[in-house]
């Protein structure tokens, strides 16, 4: 193998290791913490708690917080962040309990296939 062939091949295998190391580096989302039924619509048609706190049986009770734990106990639903524009999904379920129906500052690692992200913390902002 010539040399040139040897250089070119290490320069894009450093090049890749770069990419996939930069990619695994956590981010900072920002948005709330929220639950998977409200939040991607599946009772709600603004993408809120509105309905939910509005129905006559009260069983969501009366604040986003309430009502993403009992959507979430009793309706099948996940801890999400939700921002104005995206919701992701969260792969730890347990870090986000503490902090929902608030505004948090979120690191993770994005997984873009899936809109997952990888949660290392979370912090009230």
């Amino acid at each position: 193998m010539s040399k040139y062939r040897i250089w070119s091949l290490a320069g894009a295998v450093g090049l890749l290791w770069t990419v996939i190391s930069a990619a695994e580096e956590p981010v900072t989302f920002r948005g709330d913490i929220s639950d998977s039924q409200c939040a991607f619509n599946v009772h709600s048609l603004t993408k809120s708690h509105k309905e939910m706190l509005k129905s006559k049986s009260g069983a969501a009770g009366h604040n986003s917080a309430t009502c993403s734990l009992y959507c979430i106990a009793q309706l099948g639903g996940k801890f999400v962040l939700a921002d104005k524009a995206h919701v992701y999904h969260l792969d730890n379920q347990d870090l986000p309990r503490r902090f929902v129906g608030q505004k948090v500052k979120l690191h993770g690692v994005l997984d873009p296939k899936t809109d997952t992200i990888h949660v290392v913390s979370i912090e009230a902002d």
